[in-house]
């Protein structure tokens, strides 16, 4: 008895675009990025690298795709899309780190002017 090796249908794109959102872009977005740690991951073999995840998945294929999508659709693999609040949030931090930096500088630029006068 043979068995069957999976195919880029198997598992079935409906279901994996069900995951993601119906998005193609989202489901191609991280399906790279996972791809691509995964192949950080063997690449870094016996070089220490402790902080790359193995593939979360048993599989027949090598294809790291291909065990990207069998993570995704397993439901080992999840992401989160940041929502407009989330995104508006960072911009605010962000810009307020800038703020800080820039008002660090002009203190320290004061500073060096006094020290200079004196």
């Amino acid at each position: 008895m043979s068995v069957e090796r999976p195919t880029l249908v198997d598992p079935p794109i409906e279901n994996l675009l069900r995951k993601v959102g119906d998005s193609k872009f989202t489901l191609v977005s991280v399906a790279a990025i996972r791809a691509r740690e995964i192949n950080e991951y063997y690449n870094g073999l016996g070089q220490g690298h402790g902080a790359l995840i193995p593939p979360q998945v048993t599989s027949l294929s090598n294809k790291s795709l291909s065990l990207a999508l069998e993570e995704l659709y397993e439901g080992k693999l999840e992401f989160h899309r940041p929502t407009p609040e989330e995104i508006e949030a960072e911009r605010l931090e962000i810009e307020a780190l800038e703020q800080a930096r820039q008002d660090a500088n002009n203190d320290l630029d004061a500073f060096t002017d006094a020290l200079r006068d004196a």
